[in-house]
């Protein structure tokens, strides 16, 4: 039986409410408000409506479970619903980027009266499951962080001044390359899938068995040299590499290279501006497509998700994440066994998006989160140089369509043995 928090585990639980609020405000700060209300693709979404989706997450979710609550903006609920269709009606998506109203000044009123009242209702005490819901709203809108970078990159592309969000980060120096290595995985019979009392999405639920073929993992990432040597090597234009799918998608939009690498293939468009690609750097922004036609040439193959969790199992979650503020995928540093496991890039897999047996989504509207999308999209792990450190770990099953290429996406290589 769950039991509701303690004085102390509310005080704590409020604290990091605080801190991870901030934080999406603080990824703001150096935004305008014509940034923040700019869409630049229909899957992308404006920073102002990250902000209030968030927000409208924590009042629909945690403060209307008391009857007593009176929503300061009642209307809202149809424009920032983003697709619980349980809860009623929502703003079209592609559609978002016409919201001039309301401004971002209500917004961030809203964020504050919102803020106040869920954690005055801490502080009065909560029952186990209100408790819950709220932590399931901090990862939430850690994932908003994530995508607010990344849809603010977009947008920064498709202007012709192509702007910079954050200086240049300073990376340190890497003498050479860490050389490719294969390192055999564990065989047989494994238990995959989270445990424990910590907190996990529903569909990383429940724990269960798989069977490990003989395999091997990569130890580090697939480099920008490495993928620039396929380019060369006419991999964007030879079929025999492609599923039929991806190479009717490279013929249709015409892919070349990388999404933000520039014609001359010498620099590519970051954060920070255009910046000289780092040959040694985690290749990034490549679909599903692009790092299976990548492996198939290699003479490998991508990992399956048991694979990648069961040598991510046990390894501490550090990296370049979020909290390194670089904000673009870095070079591998010396190391032993597998690198570059948590952040820079997240790891497609050639696992498609499917429910674990035995699976159950959460009760009410808040079972559409995860399980609803179980169909057409492809399983990626690790997290990216844009995901907080505390959001990710081992078991976490990030998943995208598999001609996606605006997140932080790369490649890892796999074999069989």
């Amino acid at each position: 039986m769950t039991l509701a928090p303690s004085a102390v585990q509310a005080e704590a639980l409020v604290l990091r409410y605080r801190r991870i609020r901030s934080r999406s405000m603080a990824l703001c700060a150096s935004l305008t408000p014509e940034d923040m209300m700019v869409q630049s693709m229909p899957d992308a979404s404006p920073a102002k409506w990250h902000l209030a989706h968030t927000t409208w997450f924590f009042e629909r979710f945690v403060l209307e479970r008391d009857s007593a609550y009176r929503s300061p903006h009642p209307d809202w609920n149809y424009l920032f619903n983003s697709y619980y269709q349980a809860v009623g009606p929502m703003h079209a998506r592609p559609r978002r980027g016409l919201l001039s109203r309301p401004g971002i000044a209500q917004v961030r009123d809203y964020r504050e009266k919102v803020d106040e009242a869920v954690c005055e209702r801490l502080s009065r005490g909560v029952d186990a499951t209100t408790a819950d819901i709220i932590g399931l709203g901090l990862e939430h809108e850690q994932q908003h962080q994530e995508l607010l970078l990344t849809d603010i990159k977009h947008a920064f592309f498709c202007n012709p001044l192509l702007p910079a969000y954050t200086a240049p980060h300073a990376s340190s120096a890497v003498a050479s390359s860490v050389r490719m290595e294969f390192i055999a995985g564990r065989e047989g019979i494994i238990e995959t899938g989270h445990s424990g009392d910590d907190f996990a999405f529903d569909n990383e639920l429940p724990r269960h068995r798989a069977l490990l073929q003989p395999h091997a993992l990569a130890n580090r990432l697939v480099t920008n040299a490495e993928f620039a040597e396929f380019i060369r090597d006419g991999g964007y234009h030879e079929p025999s590499l492609w599923l039929s799918e991806g190479w009717d998608t490279v013929c249709r939009e015409q892919w070349q290279r990388p999404f933000y690498w520039q014609e001359d293939l010498s620099s590519e468009f970051t954060l920070a501006g255009v910046r000289p690609i780092d040959p040694d750097a985690p290749v990034s922004h490549v679909s599903y497509f692009e790092a299976d036609a990548f492996a198939r040439w290699a003479g490998a193959r991508l990992p399956t998700e048991a694979e990648w969790e069961s040598a991510a199992s046990g390894l501490p979650v550090q990296g370049n994440l979020l909290d390194a503020m670089s904000f673009h995928p870095q070079a591998a540093t010396a190391g032993e066994g597998m690198l570059q496991m948590f952040g820079d890039v997240w790891e497609w897999t050639a696992s498609p998006y499917v429910s674990y047996p035995g699976f159950r989504p959460l009760a009410g509207a808040l079972g559409e989160y995860n399980g609803k999308f179980m169909c057409g999209q492809w399983v990626l792990r690790g997290g990216s140089c844009v995901t907080p450190r505390e959001h990710v770990r081992a078991t976490y099953r990030n998943f995208f369509p598999p001609h996606a290429r605006w997140q932080f996406m790369g490649i890892r290589l796999g074999q069989d043995r």
